[in-house]
């Protein structure tokens, strides 16, 4: 068994963030969002991984290497342009031969792995295995129409569903799946479709069984998809607590400071994680807020929010929530006069302000 895992394409959604960096690099709970993909496959026991990257973008191969930190072999395989998952899977033939792989979109995020799912693979011989979801916007996603426990066809983004069930970022196959995106054609948007593939499988005879995931799973394709994949890995942190506290602050929860980090005349209510070399004064960090390594908080307040390294949030007035903030952002109070709003502001920012 060998993995295939995405870690391409743009990142509309998440811009400006991802104008700078790609989005599988945006961390969720201080981890790097394509670790999870990458530690789900090591956790199953896979020691060989494919990882699809921009034609040229080296910061995924300088962010990983060659996998030996998550006892894996990683080879980095570029597609030239976004063609569609199943174009994906075509120029990963090569890397994957002919043996069984899972399929992992790299954007996603889930509790509990993907062993299940390779597991319910092998006991149930199929050519394809498709883990779905019940969602309550499926017209978002391919959806599957199940009867019978049986999967009988698959519509990309129907107006009209048949069922809650999408098809998540997780497949699993056999080598027939390469007879399949090697016959079908581009759709009307110039991609191949992974849902075309599935239903060339159909069509043909093969077999297709699929998973429910029970606990939670999410596609962190906007940002209010990272924050909530963000609270719902905070969920299951574990108090972890190396850094200076005062005796003037008062820590509650599960709450994770790094070394070097320091807590003064501050109110922290967990889950919360703090990065290394973190300096907060005067402050409060409400629950499911994440800062990164090197950030500073004085005399401002925050909760439900993602930090990157090195923000610095200085004499904010109001609470700050439901907010992502890249690397090296900036906050702070003007103490000129008159007093003003001033901005430097990058495409397709998004500002709330009073």
């Amino acid at each position: 068994m060998k993995a295939l895992i995405t870690a391409g394409g743009h990142g509309t959604r998440l811009r400006p963030i991802t104008y700078t960096q790609n989005k599988h690099l945006i961390p969720i709970a201080n981890k790097l969002m394509l670790a999870y993909a990458l530690e789900y496959a090591s956790d199953a026991g896979i020691n060989e991984a494919g990882v699809i990257i921009n034609k040229g973008d080296k910061s995924i191969a300088d962010a990983f290497g060659d996998g030996d930190s998550f006892g894996l072999k990683i080879k980095y395989i570029e597609q030239s342009a976004p063609l569609g998952l199943a174009h994906v899977v075509k120029i990963a033939e090569p890397f994957i031969g002919s043996d069984s792989f899972v399929f992992y979109l790299g954007d996603n995020i889930l509790v509990g792995g993907i062993q299940k799912f390779i597991d319910d693979f092998t006991t149930n011989k199929s050519n394809c295995h498709l883990v779905l979801s019940k969602v309550p916007d499926p017209n978002r996603f391919g959806v599957a129409d199940v009867q019978d426990g049986k999967i009988i066809g698959i519509e990309e983004k129907p107006d009209n569903p048949k069922s809650e069930l999408a098809v998540t970022g997780i497949y699993v196959y056999d080598n027939h799946i390469f007879e399949a995106v090697n016959n079908i054609k581009l759709s009307a948007r110039g991609e191949l479709e992974i849902t075309d593939a599935h239903q060339y499988l159909l069509d043909k005879g093969y077999s297709l069984t699929y998973s429910e995931i029970t606990g939670w799973w999410k596609d962190t394709g906007k940002p209010s998809d990272l924050l909530e994949a963000n609270r719902l890995v905070l969920d299951n942190i574990k108090d972890e607590r190396k850094g200076e506290i005062d005796a003037h602050s008062t820590v509650s929860g599960r709450v994770v400071i790094g070394k070097g980090s320091q807590v003064m005349n501050s109110n922290i209510r967990g889950p919360v994680i703090i990065g290394e070399n973190v300096t907060i004064d005067g402050a409060y960090v409400g629950p499911y807020t994440a800062i990164g390594d090197g950030c500073t908080i004085i005399s401002s307040e925050i909760e439900y929010s993602i930090l990157m390294n090195d923000c610095s949030i200085n004499n904010i007035s109001r609470r700050i929530e439901a907010s992502l903030l890249g690397s090296d952002v900036e906050l702070l109070r003007s103490k000129s006069k008159p007093v003003t709003h001033r901005f430097i502001i990058g495409d397709q920012s998004r500002i709330e302000i009073d």
